[in-house]
This record gives structure tokens, sequence and C-alpha cells, in this order.
């Protein structure tokens, strides 16, 4: 099978010149990471994978370079790499259809890999009962940031509170210091976000599995914990300050980092820009889970492996497993991506005080929930999203319509 013909890609992309015929231990890398921190994260697996010998041939497309090359388009063209970034499992079973699909079960089990990584993770990673992708970095779809100084400044105590009702119980308190409670971006995905993270921290099981799947349960819908869930979203518009309609994510959390407004909840890729501010966790942010959580919503990012090589390639792709997934290398990608490593027998020293906290809490199985991104059906998610962003941007919407809303649109996709 041809894994480096890519001359004519590489003259279409302008990336560097990759040889006609690569050696059995030269790999094909194809990914989208590109940001600074994204590409110290990369050096960290590609100086642990070159020390064993090996080869990283980078074939990288950030994400708004504009090129239409995916994955699938270079298998068909053809130009197949070696490894790619990729969380989807639609992408895997694809791959197994056409015959190029490669399981990580045996060989990850067969060296007590799989026992270290949190239940979260651990079905993340797997596809139709097999393990598939080489996990590479956890995230948590929504966590408390918030500024240490301002916080005093108010009075509040955030890594007290107990559950969101002391948390929203301190707010006028802290509109009294002067500064905004609680900085919210007002676009669709953030809303998004914001649903189905509260989903999990308020319910856990009882609605963010029954909502969040393959096929919803549709008596979930219209069920008392899907009504809590609304009611605490409208508390939280209620709650935003007027510059939060269409504001990017980044710029919120800015204003939480120069201390307009006392603390943000959204993904934990919020600590990039902490740290690209100069700041430190522990001593100018705090970041903890959401107030009382039943549950985090976590994202899994993942390396897969193009199947039907040859031997010599498959044992250099594995070799690559194992490196992403060492513990030492899982903690200094993770250091410097933002991310928290991908075992729960990492050395926790080496974390900062943030992916301590994700760990002990992914310790907890029944806490972990892997993102809608990675089991629902894209129509469903994108389905949510409108309606509660509806829901959200119109207040004399009711729970009853958002309800309604959501019945249709169940119906209009799953029948």
């Amino acid at each position: 099978m041809p894994i480096t013909r890519l001359t004519q890609l590489t003259a279409a992309l302008a990336i560097s010149a990759i040889p006609l015929t690569a050696a059995a231990e030269e790999l094909v890398i194809y990914h989208g990471w590109s940001s600074p921190a994204e590409v110290g994260a990369l050096n960290v697996i590609k100086d642990a994978f070159e020390a064993k010998g090996h080869t990283w041939i980078d074939l990288a497309l950030p994400h708004d370079s504009g090129a239409d090359v995916g994955l699938i388009n270079l298998i068909t063209g053809g130009n197949p790499p070696n490894i790619f970034v990729e969380a989807n499992p639609g992408i895997y079973r694809d791959l197994n259809k056409m015959d190029m699909g490669q399981s990580l079960t045996e060989f990850f089990a067969g060296r007590d890999i799989t026992e270290h990584f949190p239940a979260a993770v651990k079905q993340a990673i797997t596809v139709d009962g097999e393990i598939m992708k080489i996990p590479t970095a956890v995230h948590i779809d929504g966590m408390v940031y918030y500024n240490k100084e301002v916080a005093e400044k108010a009075g509040v105590d955030p890594s007290s509170w107990t559950s969101l009702e002391e948390m929203f119980g301190d707010f006028d308190k802290i509109s009294e210091a002067g500064v905004i409670p609680l900085a919210v971006g007002g676009q669709k995905w953030q809303v998004g976000y914001l649903t189905h993270t509260l989903a999990a921290a308020l319910y856990g099981d009882l609605l963010f599995p029954k909502i969040y799947a393959d096929k919803p349960d549709r008596a979930a819908i219209d069920s008392d914990e899907m009504r809590g869930l609304l009611e605490w979203l409208r508390r939280w518009q209620q709650a935003s300050d007027d510059g939060m309609p269409n504001r990017d994510w980044n710029v919120t959390t800015n204003m939480v980092i120069t201390g307009q407004a006392l603390m943000q909840i959204h993904g934990d890729w919020m600590k990039g820009e902490w740290r690209s501010a100069g700041k430190e966790p522990g001593v100018d942010f705090g970041c903890i889970n959401i107030p009382g959580t039943k549950g985090l919503s976590t994202t899994v990012d993942a390396f897969g492996i193009i199947g039907g090589v040859d031997q010599n390639i498959l044992d250099a792709e594995l070799e690559f497993a194992a490196t992403v997934v060492d513990p030492e290398v899982s903690a200094g990608f993770a250091a410097i991506k933002g991310s928290s490593p991908v075992r729960l027998d990492v050395d926790m020293s080496a974390l900062d005080m943030c992916s301590q906290a994700v760990m002990e809490t992914l310790k907890q199985p029944e806490l972990g929930f892997v993102t809608p991104h990675n089991l629902a059906d894209a129509d469903w998610i994108d389905a949510i999203w409108n309606v509660m962003f509806n829901y959200w941007s119109d207040e004399s919407m009711t729970a009853d319509q958002a309800i309604g809303d959501l019945q249709n649109e169940y119906d209009a996709i799953f029948g």
C-alpha cells in the first residue's frame, strides 16, 4: 500500500518535501495542530519517538488553512498517512470497512496500559467494542476558572462552594465589589457546550447519557431533569453582562484575567490563555469543578493508526502508540498543551493544580462522561445547539416550547 507518495499534495499545500520512498521506520503524521502550545506538545511525542530510532514526517494542515484535504481524501487518493489525529468514531468505522482499521485492544492490554486509563478515556477510545484510538490528551468541557485577586477583593472563596445555589448566592456580594460575577460568551457553540456541561454536572447519569447517545431516550426530553437544566440555563443567561451576546470565548477569558469578572465556566483550554498572560494556577487563578458536580463531560484527543501495512511499518506504528501513552510523555504533553494526562498513574507532582483536580475526579469512574461529539448523532447535537441557543436568546421562550422543539427535532432525525 502506498504511504508516502505525497509530492503533488505537498506542492499544493506548500508543506516540506516528503520522500517518495519512505523507509519502514519513517512515519507520516497527519494532524491539524498549529498553535504554539499544540506544536510544543507534539514535539514532546516527536522527540520521544525519534529517540527510539524512528523518523517523524510531519503532514500538518492547520484548522484555518482553508485546505479541503481530509483523511479519507488522502486515503482514496492513494496517499494515506501512517498516523492521524482524529476522535470521531465514524472515521474508524470507515477505515474498518476499507480493511484499513487497526485495533489496539490486544497491544494495550498486553502491556498493562489499558488498566491505567480512566473509564471515560477507555470509553472514548473504544469503537464497536475495540480500542481503535491512541488517547493523547484529556480536556474537560466545563470547569470554573476564577481570578484569585478578584475573589479576595469580593470576599468570596469559590473553592468553598458546594452547589450552584451557593455560587449564585454570592453574586450580589461580587457585584457590590464592582466586578461581573460570571463572564459568559454568548455564541451558539458556547451555549451548546454549557448545556452538556451542566447536564453532566447537575444530573450525571440521570440525564447526560440519555440525551447524548447514538439513539437518545425521547422520554428524557420531557423530564424533571431537562426542565431543571433549562431553568439553570435561563438563570445563567439572566446573570450575564450586557456584553455577552456573540462574545468570543477567549475575549471572555480575558475579562477574568484582567479582573473585570470573577470567573468563567468553560473548557479547560482556558488555562492556555492564563498561561499566555503570564499567570500561574494557584497563584493568580484557581480552577475547580462546577460546585456539586455529578459528572464531567470529557473530551479525549486521540491519534489513529492506518492498518493493512507491512509488519515493519506496523511495528513502528505500535511503538508510536506506546510512546504517546507512556506516563512521562503523557504528562509532558499535557503540561505544554494545557490538557490533562490520559493515565491515572502519572506522577501527580509533575502536574499543575488544575490537572491534579481533573485526575482526582476521573479516578471516580461514575463522574466521567464522554463528550457528546464522540457519542451522539451530529444532526442531533446541532439540533440541541439550535434549540438551546434560541431559548437562551429569547427570554420569552418557555421551557415547554424548548422541550416541544427538541421533541420535534428528535422525531425528524430518529423517526
